[in-house]
């Protein structure tokens, strides 16, 4: 730098000029044709309001509230994590999320001498579907997988639901990504 015509040493006017070209840089940045959130998500301005519906479970789970579990993880990141408002009609809504829970199971990792399960893997898979109402165009569609693994013994009977809710955060993370980086 010290060979720079112009220089002069350190400056903090040159500093705080490079700063706010840098500030308007990414106002300019981000305000194209899309909306853009702190989460990562991309959400095209012509889009306004999503319909989640309940997620349908057809796996043989234990958990009775699967469907709930995963419905408001899915509300929480559309919603509550973009501009995006909520329609409880689906015909009215610009997008739709619907999602089913495909497969469920809970099954042995690791076994003691003495042949008790010492870890356990509870692994979950969803099926998503991300459809642009106004072509009918799915943007989004395939399955999604996760797992967690819990101690049996250690963790108890709450051992399994927790491992499968945190495997339902991770696919709820995974559909939102997917569905808000493809623009």
């Amino acid at each position: 730098m010290k060979n720079c015509k112009g220089w002069q040493g350190g400056s903090g006017m040159r500093e705080g000029g490079r700063f706010v070209a840098l500030v308007v840089g990414c106002a300019v940045l981000c305000s194209g044709c899309g909306y853009y959130s702190f989460t990562g998500a991309t959400i095209p301005a012509q889009y306004q309001t999503i319909a989640i519906p309940l997620v349908e479970d057809q796996s043989l789970s234990p958990l009775p509230t699967l469907d709930d579990e995963m419905t408001e993880r899915l509300i929480d990141r559309f919603v509550r994590q973009t501009r995006l408002s909520l329609e409880t009609v689906e015909d009215e809504a610009d997008l739709i999320l619907s999602a089913r829970i495909e497969r469920y199971t809970n099954a042995p990792t690791a076994v003691s001498g003495d042949e008790r399960a010492q870890q356990n893997r509870v692994t979950v898979a969803v099926n998503a579907r991300y459809i642009d109402r106004s072509t009918e165009e799915a943007l989004v569609e395939r399955t999604f997988t996760s797992f967690e693994q819990y101690d049996p013994l250690v963790d108890g009977p709450g051992g399994e639901e927790a491992a499968a809710l945190a495997a339902l955060d991770n696919i709820a993370d995974d559909i939102f990504t997917a569905a808000t980086s493809n623009w």
